[in-house]
């Protein structure tokens, strides 16, 4: 998304020269987006919500399963979430379970009879990094547990705000096998080493105040309070410009996969090129004339 995104900005001049054809791609790209909306799902809700109706509130359906994460269930977040990314109206998005529960894990039913051939030949899980790679932020509440599948989602998020009584665990090594879907590799960037091997070697669970103290979490807040304050963080999110905020994200996720020397010459690239953009122009010039910014996403 990175190069994807600061091409886009560089290359804005070209892009005006030809709006012919963005007038048919956007047309297209407006009819995929009705189509999603339009879409039923069996294992997830959707709604936009927020003032503007600019934050994607999605909740995780299947409370008699402890909104175990089967196949079905992936893939329609998946399309979800592709969705989000490509919708222009939506700034933010905000993920959480139906029920008491975020998400007990994986289907352990759905795959308890597969083989090693069959995960290979289907790309088991395979999809699962699509969460991550959304452009738009994601905000993950949690609500009860968060374990195996469900921590791994929650880690795909952007920010985490958990309940008083959450609770995050990676139990796999307790029904023999290891995390799948990143488990072994975003918590350990989240918590440190040494925290994560305790989890992931023990299946240990962690309570939500000790995952605020290991820097998983950044709030932890009693349970009628959890969606409210997620979702006006949305909505603060959802107010700036969304180029902006994509340019920013894409900062920081590349922060893992860059030395520092390398993070910081990035950073400074994207933020010359904000300077290529009337959002910016307009962000300074509403800071000086105080008054709120009118973005145009240009």
């Amino acid at each position: 998304m990175a190069a994807a995104v600061f091409r886009s900005v560089l290359m804005k001049p070209a892009l005006r020269q030809s709006s012919r054809y963005r007038l048919q791609a956007l047309s297209a790209t407006q009819q995929r987006l009705m189509s999603a909306e339009a879409g039923t799902y069996n294992n997830l809700t959707y709604e936009k919500t927020g003032d503007k109706q600019n934050v994607a509130l999605v909740h995780i359906n299947r409370p008699k399963a402890f909104n175990a994460l089967c196949v079905e269930l992936m893939d329609e977040l998946v399309q979800v979430v592709e969705h989000i990314s490509s919708d222009p109206t939506i700034g933010c998005m905000v993920l959480t379970g139906k029920g008491k529960h975020f998400s007990a894990g994986a289907d352990i039913k759905e795959m308890l009879d597969k083989e090693a051939g069959d995960l290979i030949r289907t790309n088991f899980l395979g999809n699962w990094d699509k969460i991550a790679d959304c452009k738009k932020p994601i905000i993950a509440a949690i609500n009860g547990f968060a374990l195996g599948g469900g921590c791994e989602v929650a880690l795909m998020c952007d920010i985490i705000y958990a309940a008083e009584k959450a609770e995050f665990g990676q139990p796999e090594i307790l029904i023999g096998t290891i995390p799948g879907g990143g488990g072994t590799q975003r918590l350990t960037h989240a918590v440190g080493k040494s925290l994560s091997m305790e989890m992931i070697l023990t299946g240990n669970r962690i309570t939500s105040q000790q995952a605020l103290q290991a820097g998983l979490v950044s709030r932890v807040l009693p349970l009628d309070d959890l969606l409210p304050a997620a979702l006006k963080t949305a909505e603060q999110i959802a107010s700036n410009s969304k180029l902006i905020t994509g340019l920013a994200k894409d900062a920081i996720m590349r922060s893992y996969d860059m030395s520092l020397t390398e993070g910081l010459r990035y950073e400074k690239k994207l933020f010359h090129s904000t300077f290529t953009l009337n959002d910016r122009r307009e962000g300074m010039a509403a800071f000086v004339e105080k008054r709120k910014p009118k973005y145009t996403e240009s």
